[in-house]
């Protein structure tokens, strides 16, 4: 088990404020990102757990200039969307940044500054696509044209939809305007440049020292293979200001990462302790945990640390670094053009936050890509947290209202009770030990697996035949007081995941709800004979087989699922 820090700060991917939250997103960095923040802070850390919108780059200008909208507007809707979602969802973000706040081009620039005082940031002459008619240089996203591969006419300007090659955006045959169809023409610019090939060996020596989900470790070293000098700086208006550059701003994969930082920044001021954020950003005993989807490998695992090594401050670097692989749905990639998502606003009034985190907790894709299904929701919530975990709850709650007083009962264990404990302590181990490695499937299925036992347990002992004889008396109520021992347990170890729940199973046992937050005492909390219980309501209702074929319904019409 590994050791209880005393610091832990946990950041989960700046989400782009270029459209609505979805699963995928969930799946990711989020959830995971979220549980491991709760389940520290029930081990008694001291826990920073920061996230916000990164609201800057070309994607975001687009978007907007083709919705008739600005960039500040464009952001600011989908920042208090996503934020307002985070919050029905149960997430516990310390604070909730964003990138464009005033602060957050303190420590940008500073970076900057840094790395070109210590040689590590260059300038450099380069080819860009120019639109004579807008006079502008075009980044790739406002680019379409021939691809250079399979020769399709309306490739994007780093990628071909239809082969699937990349390439730079000068590479594309005939390149136009993807706003006004203009052709464009190659213009010589200036722009700043990382020399990670400086870098890399520095980052190749730390990396060499991670024991991290071989995935990530495999990405980051066939990337190292042939570090090149990247591009930190772009043209345009929309994003952080590069010093003594008209028209030129920092390209978001170098000032997004930043805004962990800043974001800590951010919340320090807004506690009133401005100067809180270094006691983890500076503190080398604190661990650094980065929630990330793998298409975020590269820029946490190379370049994020590249930056922090080359600059003067003593930042905290990564010390673990979770890469969740891509969720699907029903079979396809989630895709808002496509009307191929779900719209999470409309389906959190049919289901709980709970019945979506649980699900995809279970089906976290941790190790390869998943896929979310309405069946496998139905079957999740039918079959295990109403079949096991609100099965054994309901009944032993229920039973303990009818055959017991409504009162916790007396215990006198038998070998075979201290049996049953000894089970439940063991797995209740090995889900802390979960936790910890950031694998929430693990966790679900030891989740199960205590109600499984509890349910086997109680099947076992038959308290409703032992109620019946005076002499039997005392073995059904031992066999309640340990059914709700396990209970007070699944109250403890789905904390995490399932907050809600478990507020209310903890309730429904008649326990302080301010003991709930401590892990260890919390499992080690003794149930006091006589307490009455409150009256026993169930946790979690069915999913009919009719709702799950409206909302395949709902998504295949493509006309109620736009996220």
């Amino acid at each position: 088990m590994p050791l209880k820090p005393d610091k832990v700060l946990i950041t989960a991917a700046l989400l782009y404020a270029n459209g609505a939250l979805h699963f995928g997103h969930l799946a990711g960095a989020y959830l995971a990102a979220d549980a491991y923040a709760r389940f520290e802070r029930m081990r008694g850390s001291d826990v920073l757990f920061l996230s916000g919108s990164d609201e800057y780059g070309v994607a975001i200008a687009l978007s907007a200039e083709l919705a008739g909208r600005s960039p500040v507007e464009h952001v600011d809707l989908y920042h208090k969307s996503n934020q307002e979602l985070f919050s029905k969802l149960n997430f516990s973000f310390n604070h909730y940044s964003r990138t464009s706040w005033e602060g957050h081009r303190i420590p940008v620039l500073q970076y900057f500054n840094d790395l070109q005082e210590n040689g590590f940031v260059e300038k450099r002459a380069t080819e860009q696509l120019y639109s004579p008619e807008e006079k502008r240089f075009l980044a790739d996203r406002y680019v379409i044209g021939g691809c250079p591969r399979c020769r399709f006419d309306a490739a994007r300007g780093d990628e071909c939809p239809k082969c699937g090659a990349s390439y730079e955006a000068t590479d594309l045959i005939a390149p136009r305007s993807r706003l006004s169809n203009a052709s464009l023409t190659k213009k010589t610019t200036t722009h700043w440049f990382l020399l990670l090939d400086k870098l890399a060996p520095k980052v190749n020596e730390w990396i060499a020292t991670k024991r991290w989900k071989p995935t990530v470790l495999n990405f980051l070293k066939h990337y190292l293979d042939n570090p090149l000098p990247r591009a930190i700086t772009r043209d345009g208006t929309w994003g952080v200001p590069v010093p003594g550059e008209e028209g030129k701003v920092f390209y978001v994969w170098f000032e997004a990462p930043i805004g962990y930082i800043s974001a800590a920044i951010e919340w320090a001021e807004k506690s009133g302790n401005p100067l809180a954020w270094q006691e983890y950003w500076f503190d080398p005993k604190t661990k650094l945990v980065q929630f990330i989807g793998k298409d975020n490998i590269y820029f946490h695992g190379i370049f994020f640390p590249a930056m922090t090594m080359g600059q003067n401050l003593p930042y905290k670097i990564v010390d673990e670094l979770p890469a969740n692989e891509f969720l699907n749905l029903e079979g396809r990639q989630f895709s808002k053009s496509d009307n191929w998502t779900i719209d999470l606003t409309d389906i959190l009034t049919r289901y709980s936050p709970d019945q979506l985190r649980y699900t995809l907790a279970a089906n976290a894709p941790e190790s390869s890509d998943a896929e979310f299904t309405f069946k496998d929701l139905q079957l999740r919530c039918n079959g295990e947290l109403v079949g096991k975990y609100g099965n054994l709850a309901n009944r032993s709650l229920v039973f303990a209202s009818a055959k017991c007083g409504g009162v916790i009962p007396p215990a006198t264990l038998q070998p075979r009770d201290l049996l049953f404990l000894d089970q439940l302590a063991a797995l209740t181990a090995q889900v802390q030990e979960a936790y910890s490695s950031f694998r929430l499937r693990r966790v679900c299925q030891l989740i199960m697996e205590i109600s499984s036992l509890g349910n086997a347990y109680f099947d076992e002992k038959k308290p409703w035949a032992t109620a019946k004889h005076e002499e039997t008396l005392p073995d059904m109520q031992t066999t309640i007081h340990c059914s709700l021992l396990a209970l007070k347990a699944l109250a403890v170890v789905a904390k995490p995941i399932m907050p809600q729940t478990t507020e209310k199973l903890w309730a429904l046992l008649g326990l302080d709800p301010s003991l709930h937050t401590h892990w260890d005492e919390a499992l080690n909390l003794p149930l006091t004979v006589g307490h009455p219980l409150p009256t026993p309501t169930p946790l979690f209702s069915k999913i009919s087989d009719e709702e799950i074929a409206a909302e395949l319904a709902k998504l295949h019409g493509g006309g109620n699922y736009l996220g």
